[in-house]
């Protein structure tokens, strides 16, 4: 028998901390989906979530983080148009000029009345649980 199981993904959420406001770091993506989106990518398989986190902050935007906490999973059979992915989402912060690299196109640092309305996947509703988080402290 063969089974169907959604692909595990990761999401960084990544608070600037030597700057003012503490903004976070998004991509604009070189592949379809086009649009903004938060750093992460893919599990590789004997790999852990939290080593993914760390490793797709630095393949995509050449910053090293610090893990602050696990957020949230967010599993929609829809939030990603090309398969059924799951997103373990992840707070950490950093510190530095970080850069665009890997499948990011451009990188952009936003505080959060300026983050753009082109987000790719679910990436619009999780950002606003962060924020109702961050200035809340209600979590989804």
């Amino acid at each position: 028998m063969s089974y169907r199981n959604p692909v595990p993904t990761v999401d960084i959420i990544i608070e600037l901390i030597d700057r003012a406001h503490r903004p976070i770091i998004l991509i604009e993506r070189k592949n379809p989906p086009l649009g903004w989106a938060i750093p992460g990518g893919f599990v590789d398989y004997g790999e852990s979530v939290e080593a993914a986190a760390v490793r797709e902050a630095q393949e995509e935007i050449r910053l090293q983080v610090e893990l602050i906490e696990q957020f949230h999973v967010y599993s929609e059979p829809h939030r990603d148009p090309r398969q059924h992915t799951l997103s373990v989402v992840f707070l950490a912060t950093g510190k530095g000029e970080p850069q665009a690299a890997d499948d990011a196109k451009n990188l952009g640092i936003f505080h959060p009345w300026e983050i753009p309305a082109n987000l790719c996947f679910d990436h619009d509703r999780i950002l606003q649980d962060y924020l109702r988080y961050r200035h809340y402290g209600i979590r989804p």
